[in-house]
C-alpha cells in the first residue's frame, strides 16, 4: 500500500497528512481545481491533478474535500454550497474509483462530530444516532455517499472529525491573537464541550485507518479528553501566560456570526470509543500538553 489519491489536500489536514505519506515514501496524488497554487502550498513531492478522470488508481483514498463550515455565514446559499460540495465530490469520487481496473483498498471519508448535533453533556460514541439539525443532516448526506464505495467491495472508513488543533492554521491560530491580548474569552456559558484533537494525531488516526484492514464504518477523530468552551479558553490562557478577561455573551455571537453561532454555544463531547478499541494510542489525550506542544515551540 503505496499510492495515495486525496481531495481536499491542500487544506490545513491535507497538507500536514500529505507531508506524512511523502516522509514515508508514499506517492501522493492530490485533487485541486487549481494546480498552479496547489503547487505553492503542497509539500514537495505531492502531484497535483486537476479532476478526479486525471487520477491514477490509488491503493488508499482520502476524501477531505468540502467548503469549510466555518468561512462565512450561512446564508440559505452557501448552504446549498457546503453540501453540495462535499456530496458532488463524494459521489464522482467512488464513480471514478469504480471505473479503476481494481478498486483501491480503503476510502477514508470525511464528516465531523457535527452528525451528532447538540447533545448537551451527553457522551457521544459512535453507536450514538444522528441529530436533526443542518450540520447533522450534512453529515449524514456526506457519509451515505461515501458508502456507495461498499457496493465495489472498497473498506470505508467515516472519520467523524473534531477540532483540530494546529499551530500556524485551523480554530487554534484564529483563537490565538485576541488571547495574546487579554481579550480571550468563552463563547456563552461555556458550558458547551469542544471535542478537540491535536493535528498529528489526527493525521495518525487517518493513517491508522488506512493502514489496519479490520476498520471499517464511523471514527470519530477526537482526543479522549473532550473539555469545555470554558476549560479549553482557561488552559489556552494558561499557557499563554495571558489573563482571560473576556467573554462573548451567545446574543451578541449570534448577531456577529449568524447561524453559525449555533456550532460554537452548543458542541459535543464526542469520544474515540471505536479507534481506541481498534487498538490506536493518542500522543495527545489531554490539553494543556496539546496546547504546550503546538504554542511553546
Amino acid at each position: 500500500m503505496d499510492k495515495a489519491l486525496i481531495t481536499g489536500g491542500t487544506g490545513f489536514i491535507g497538507r500536514h497528512l500529505c507531508a506524512s505519506l511523502l516522509d514515508d515514501g508514499w506517492s501522493v496524488e492530490v485533487v485541486t481545481r487549481d494546480t498552479a497554487a496547489a503547487a505553492d502550498v503542497l509539500p514537495t513531492g505531492a502531484t497535483p491533478v486537476a479532476a478526479l478522470k486525471m487520477a491514477q488508481p490509488a491503493d488508499v483514498v482520502i476524501n477531505l474535500a468540502g467548503e469549510n463550515l466555518a468561512d462565512g455565514r450561512w446564508t440559505e446559499a452557501r448552504k446549498r454550497e457546503m453540501r453540495e460540495s462535499r456530496l458532488r465530490v463524494t459521489r464522482e469520487l467512488t464513480d471514478v474509483m469504480g471505473e479503476w481496473p481494481s478498486p483501491p483498498e480503503v476510502l477514508i471519508s470525511g464528516s465531523a462530530v457535527g452528525y451528532y448535533g447538540a447533545r448537551g453533556d451527553d457522551v457521544l460514541d459512535e453507536q450514538e444516532p444522528p441529530g436533526d439539525e443542518f450540520q447533522s443532516e450534512l453529515c449524514v448526506a456526506w457519509e451515505q455517499a461515501a458508502r456507495r464505495a461498499e457496493a465495489a467491495g472498497v473498506r470505508v472508513c467515516r472519520v467523524r472529525t473534531g477540532i483540530v488543533l494546529g499551530a500556524n492554521d485551523g480554530a487554534l491560530a484564529q483563537m490565538i491573537t485576541p488571547f495574546r491580548f487579554g481579550l480571550g474569552g468563552h463563547f456563552g456559558s461555556g458550558r458547551q464541550f469542544m471535542p478537540w484533537i491535536h493535528i498529528r494525531d489526527e493525521v495518525a488516526a487517518i493513517r491508522f485507518l488506512a493502514e489496519t484492514p479490520d476498520c471499517r464504518g464511523a471514527f470519530n477523530l477526537t482526543a479522549p479528553r473532550p473539555v469545555t468552551n470554558r476549560e479549553f479558553t482557561a488552559t489556552l490562557a494558561r499557557v499563554l501566560r495571558r489573563p482571560k478577561l473576556a467573554w462573548v455573551p451567545g446574543p451578541m455571537l449570534k448577531l456577529m456570526v449568524g447561524e453559525m453561532a449555533h456550532l460554537l454555544l452548543t458542541g459535543q463531547r464526542a469520544i474515540p470509543d471505536a479507534l481506541e478499541r481498534a487498538g490506536f494510542n493518542f500522543e495527545f489525550k489531554t490539553l494543556q500538553p496539546a496546547l504546550s506542544d503546538l504554542l511553546q515551540r
